[in-house]
């Protein structure tokens, strides 16, 4: 998918971490994103705007595909 697109961390707190996306993967409702200056992939919900918030990480692409 492009990766233009807003992308945050969603935590309990409230506290909202905005990445920029290298690389979005959409599964229906769920997304994982590859940010530009993180290793990880993080999973999340992609929403019909194409906004991206997302919950999860993962060391690998493998547990990442694993976890959808």
């Amino acid at each position: 998918m492009d990766p233009d697109r807003s992308a945050k961390w969603v935590a309990f707190a409230g506290v909202h971490e905005m990445v920029r996306p290298e690389i979005v993967l959409g599964f229906h409702s769920l997304c994982l994103v590859k940010p530009a200056d993180d290793g990880n992939r993080h999973m999340g919900s992609l929403y019909d705007d194409g906004s991206i918030d997302w919950w999860a990480a993962y060391d690998d692409l493998y547990e990442a595909l694993r976890g959808l």
